[in-house]
């Protein structure tokens, strides 16, 4: 069928596009991962949403036609929900702490699945982290056993996905795929999202997506556009419950000069060395980071209550 009379309604420019509905968007969301268009197609698709902007109906449809192709886990059979931790960005200025993030989660009893891919050069990658940390990545889903990281590469979740993030490569301009990506919570069973935003604008966009799709979610802002927190600084924290919003912590003022412990390099082993200590306590776990683990586990906690007969 093709795309080029959805292109025709998205790509008359910001005041003239018209936004799709969301059986059209997963439609059309769906021929570009099924690799059923055109480069040039993929091409002017990407360019008008980067000009137009996402809509909550058109994320949603995005969103449903990846959950229509992506790989899911099995749900955790502890009763509690699989953590998912987006990790697309790494490190730039400081080093990457999704890898602690997500150990530090094991630690209190939580499954924690980690995916990802690079999709800007010259970052350190959290999977790149875990696997200098003995944890390799999965070809294929499986149980993550309470307790346990996993992590898996975008395209053993869904190659038409990967295919579509690395467009960027091509046109230097992000894709919807960047945002849908990060909204991705493949399990067959309950699971918590862990979001982060870097613009004011994507906080709403993302908060009435939770909200239009029944999710969980714990968002906030992240650090250089990965999901854990910053750890100069204390943000404000949302909370979703099968799309139910509460304000958990309002952002507390100041940022610290520095973080005890925290390596001065950003390269895979320094950032391992550095998981390493943390969590054998030679180094602290940063305070913002050890209340983002709190919000975490109370939030699973809330969600395995509710699935309780």
């Amino acid at each position: 069928m093709g795309i080029s009379h959805y292109i025709k309604e998205i790509g008359r420019g910001a005041r003239g596009a018209k936004a799709l509905e969301r059986a059209q968007a997963a439609d059309l969301f769906g021929q570009v991962l099924d690799g059923k268009v055109s480069d040039l197609e993929v091409g002017a698709f990407c360019v008008a949403m980067r000009i137009k902007g996402e809509t909550v109906d058109e994320m949603c449809g995005f969103l449903d036609a990846l959950d229509a192709r992506v790989a899911t886990f099995p749900a955790c059979t502890h009763g509690r929900p699989l953590i998912v931790l987006p990790s697309y960005n790494g490190a730039r200025r400081l080093p990457v702490l999704t890898p602690l993030l997500a150990l530090l989660l094991a630690r209190e009893g939580e499954s924690v699945l980690l995916h990802g891919m690079r999709t800007e050069a010259r970052r350190i990658l959290a999977s790149d982290v875990l696997e200098s940390l003995g944890i390799a990545a999965l070809a294929a889903p499986e149980p993550i056993a309470a307790g346990s990281v996993a992590h898996m590469g975008t395209a053993a979740l869904l190659p038409g996905l990967a295919r579509l993030l690395a467009v960027r490569e091509v046109i230097g301009l992000r894709t919807p795929a960047h945002s849908a990506v990060k909204l991705v919570a493949p399990c067959s069973g309950p699971a918590l999202l862990v979001a982060s935003y870097t613009h004011p604008e994507y906080f709403e966009l993302l908060g009435a997506t939770f909200a239009a799709r029944g999710a969980h979610a714990l968002l906030s802002r992240g650090l250089e556009g990965e999901v854990a927190a910053d750890p100069r600084r204390q943000p404000r924290y949302d909370a979703y419950v099968a799309g139910m919003h509460q304000l958990l912590q309002e952002q507390q003022p100041g940022t610290a000069d520095e973080v005890p412990g925290l390596p001065d390099q950003i390269d895979i082993a320094s950032t391992a060395d550095y998981t390493r200590r943390v969590l054998a306590g030679q180094a602290p776990v940063p305070a913002p980071l050890a209340q983002q683990v709190q919000h975490i586990v109370r939030l699973s906690r809330r969600i395995a209550q509710r699935q309780r007969p």
